[in-house]
């Protein structure tokens, strides 16, 4: 395989592995709930990759053992994970939506 494939493969692993996680899964349960139709399912990644960045930076304050943290803007580790986590909500969204689809087709 060209090494692009098997780069976005990995990508897409990694961002699978993130998102199925308890936070992970409630966000992608909630973003399919919302999502109407295939066209939208970007931007219910989008919104919920902003949740689980929200959700995972006021943990430690609704659990109160420590105060609110910006997240790292400035460093080009964060928008990986960033990039990680939105590939892995649209495969995990996606997956979510269509099972949505089936059943309630039927």
């Amino acid at each position: 395989m060209p090494e692009f494939v098997e780069q976005f493969l990995s990508f897409a692993r990694e961002g699978f592995a993130e998102v199925n996680a308890v936070l992970g899964l409630l966000v992608a349960a909630v973003g399919t709930l919302i999502l109407s139709k295939w066209s939208r399912l970007i931007v219910v990644a989008g919104g919920a990759v902003i949740a689980h960045i929200i959700l995972e930076r006021l943990a430690p304050v609704i659990a109160e053992v420590g105060g609110f943290h910006l997240p790292p803007l400035l460093e080009a580790h964060f928008w990986r994970y960033v990039g990680v986590l939105f590939v892995g909500y649209l495969v995990v969204i996606g997956i979510l939506f269509a099972i949505k689809r089936v059943v309630t087709k039927s």
